[in-house]
């Protein structure tokens, strides 16, 4: 009998980082909530210190053990290490099945009282994983149980991660037009921009840039988009005439491209609150999107077989997107019909534009929705004080 929640104080969370930033911006998110809101002692175990220092500067490269704030983050080197019974927290988590070091599950299983071993599995719209939430998997030769514990969208999976005073912080920005404009105005947005469409870019490398570019640029509505340094690097780099390093810009036609570095966690929601549209991609920024109340088209990680179509699709049903051009728009973008053409893609986005004000007002009631479920870290929590 692993020790319950009430009494846990401790707890060590596992991440390998595949894609760049959405395991680690998960990973950490968590990390913040379960000390700051629950008061839980996390130790996080990261193997990518470079792209963990991209959202939280705070982090020290080259450095094995280091404390930010009071979470202590160790760099994850290898499988291997010495482990003592009394180095295992009461909650082990490890995220989307990183395989922790084997010699750590030999001291959790000599640990006196077990702790509570989950595994934390992506996102995904899909129905089967109502099924294999908080199911058990006994290990084969200790005296260990672990639990899968799956984020959703619906009562019967774990839910989505919120901060308890997020909404409230979202709002009060939003409903304050001098905190926005001072905002994107570190990143160079003039006033003038600031009444042109506002666009966020953050996608994967074939994501069909150019030919979003090229629909911006030829159209009669003024665009500014702000992409992070280091995104869709080439068709930056082409649009600007110039190397694609933060601070550069270019305007052409009615379109104005900004890199902007990339920021702490924090300042990365509030750009997604100040733009009246955000391209996100994977899974982190996928659930900050949809968090910030503005039309959002997601980028999914790509997968083997096309299987990231099942789940793009799985959420497009989820999320009832009943407009059309936001569904066309997402299957484009993810190439789901295969290479969509330049004309197609600028047909597609001027039926998107149209819509956007409704696609905007149908966000509210997805919040409502998702609120209903409960905050993913609360009802982790509450599930392992159960088991």
């Amino acid at each position: 009998m692993h020790q319950k929640n009430h009494q846990a104080r401790s707890l060590a969370l596992f991440c390998k980082v595949i894609d760049n930033y959405g395991d680690i911006g998960i990973c950490w998110r968590l990390a913040l909530q379960l000390e700051r809101e629950h008061g839980i002692a996390v130790t996080l175990w990261v193997d990518d210190l470079v792209s963990f220092q991209r959202i939280c500067p705070e982090v020290v490269i080259n450095c094995d053990v280091q404390h930010i704030g009071t979470i202590i983050v160790r760099h994850w080197l290898n499988q291997d290490g010495v482990f003592a019974a009394d180095d295992v927290t009461d909650i082990v988590i490890e995220f989307f099945g990183c395989d922790i070091p084997p010699v750590y599950i030999l001291a959790m299983a000599q640990r006196a009282v077990k702790p509570a071993w989950i595994n934390l599995e992506g996102l995904t719209a899909e129905q089967w994983v109502e099924g294999c939430h908080r199911l058990p998997s006994s290990h084969p030769s200790l005296p260990l149980k672990k639990y899968f514990f799956y984020p959703g969208f619906t009562e019967l999976t774990g839910g989505l991660l919120i901060e308890s005073n997020l909404t409230l912080q979202r709002q009060k920005f939003q409903q304050d037009p001098a905190a926005m404009t001072a905002f994107l105005g570190q990143f160079g947005v003039t006033a003038a921009e600031m009444t042109s469409l506002k666009v966020s870019l953050f996608c994967y490398p074939q994501a069909p840039v150019a030919a979003l570019f090229n629909a911006w640029e030829c159209g009669a509505t003024a665009v500014t988009c702000l992409v992070p340094e280091g995104v869709a690097a080439d068709a930056v780099q082409l649009f600007l005439g110039q190397s694609a390093k933060a601070g550069a810009t270019a305007t052409r036609g009615a379109l104005t491209v900004r890199v902007m570095p990339f920021v702490p966690q924090s300042d990365y929601d509030k750009l997604l609150w100040a733009c009246d549209l955000n391209f996100v991609r994977g899974e982190d920024s996928f659930v900050r999107a949809q968090w910030a109340g503005q039309p959002f088209i997601w980028h999914i990680y790509p997968q083997d077989n096309d299987l990231h179509h099942v789940k793009l699709n799985a959420f497009l049903q989820r999320y009832k997107a009943k407009t059309q051009s936001l569904v066309d728009m997402s299957l484009n973008w993810n190439a789901v019909k295969g290479v969509v053409s330049p004309h197609e893609l600028a047909s597609t986005w001027l039926l998107l534009q149209a819509d956007l004000p409704k696609i905007a007002a149908l966000t509210s009631d997805w919040q409502q929705n998702m609120l209903a479920n409960g905050n993913f870290t609360a009802n982790l929590l509450k599930f392992i004080d159960g088991i």
